[in-house]
């Protein structure tokens, strides 16, 4: 309940901000619009109005300001214009509609699940085997770093072209470009949660004489929890990103990032926002859950989530 009070601070700054920016960014289009309505707009021509900064063109016009919040193809959407689409999308179209953001919200989380839980499964064991392997530390971490510098923009359509040629279309080639983009966070964070515990710990082990199994599962494993949990919140809104970049150079069909396609090239702007802010909400549920497992998980480990 403590962050409540900063987070509504933050978003109502957002908003306010978002408010603002409203006016200028549509204020063109608007004046273009009341004067062909007979509206008498200044300056009269379109040449002297685009000489005009948006600003400038709103004090000089103040009448026509409320239109810039409520116009049907905007530069910047107003917040109640996206609140409406989405309220529109979500619960006034059947689930199965293809114009239903649950349908393609559905779309985008099945590959982004299935790429997490390989890139999860992948990162966990490349952190296993570099922590307990000195050439596995010296070589795969290298690598590792440097796959994440190749621009996702420019690895998806290589690896979905690549994969198409070879007959292989659908779940699977979104699914690669997701665990791509979520194995890195797992592996750095369990690299540094079995890392994590003291010399003084591990010293106690080889008192006891303790196996090396016996010291994973006893005594690493479970203080690489709080590291892994991070990384997982961090890796699954990762899978999403890189599930709605793949669907992009795809021509996807159904998808937020198919949803955003529509809106870009067909004019609608509301369509784009819409989609992207159910792609945001969806991230934030998904996180929501990982924090309430890694809370009840720790609570039981009895260690306190951060």
């Amino acid at each position: 309940m403590r962050s409540v009070g900063p987070v509504l601070c933050v978003i109502g700054a957002i908003l306010g901000i978002w408010l603002l920016a409203v006016v200028p960014m549509n204020m063109h289009l608007v004046a273009d619009q009341a004067q062909r309505s007979g509206v008498v707009v200044q300056p009269e021509t379109p040449k002297e109005r685009q000489e005009l900064s948006g600003v400038a063109l709103a004090l000089r016009n103040v009448g026509i300001i409320p239109q810039t919040y409520t116009f049907k193809r905007p530069r910047l959407p107003s917040p109640h214009q996206v609140a409406g689409e989405m309220y529109a999308t979500i619960f006034e179209k059947k689930i199965t509609s293809k114009r239903s953001l649950v349908y393609h919200g559905w779309v985008t989380l099945a590959p982004t699940l299935l790429g997490f839980a390989i890139g999860t499964g992948m990162g966990i064991l490349l952190a296993v085997g570099i922590v307990y392997s000195r050439v596995m530390d010296r070589s795969v971490m290298p690598w590792a770093i440097v796959s994440q510098t190749i621009p996702i923009l420019a690895l998806a359509p290589m690896v979905i072209v690549v994969l198409g040629s070879m007959g292989v279309q659908g779940l699977l080639p979104k699914s690669l470009i997701a665990a791509y983009l979520s194995f890195f966070p797992v592996v750095v964070g369990m690299v540094k949660g079995l890392r994590s515990p003291s010399a003084m710990q591990l010293d106690l082990l080889r008192t006891y004489n303790a196996s090396g199994s016996q010291g994973f599962w006893a005594l690493r494993l479970p203080a690489s929890a709080p590291y892994l949990f991070a990384s997982l919140k961090i890796g699954i809104s990762a899978s999403l990103v890189g599930t709605i970049v793949a669907e992009l150079p795809t021509g996807a069909r159904a998808g937020f990032g198919a949803r955003m396609l529509v809106g870009d090239q067909y004019g609608q702007p509301l369509v784009s926002w819409a989609a992207l802010f159910a792609a945001a909400l969806t991230a934030a549920a998904l996180v929501g859950i990982f924090s309430a497992v890694e809370r009840l998980t720790l609570r039981r480990m009895g260690m306190a989530a951060a």
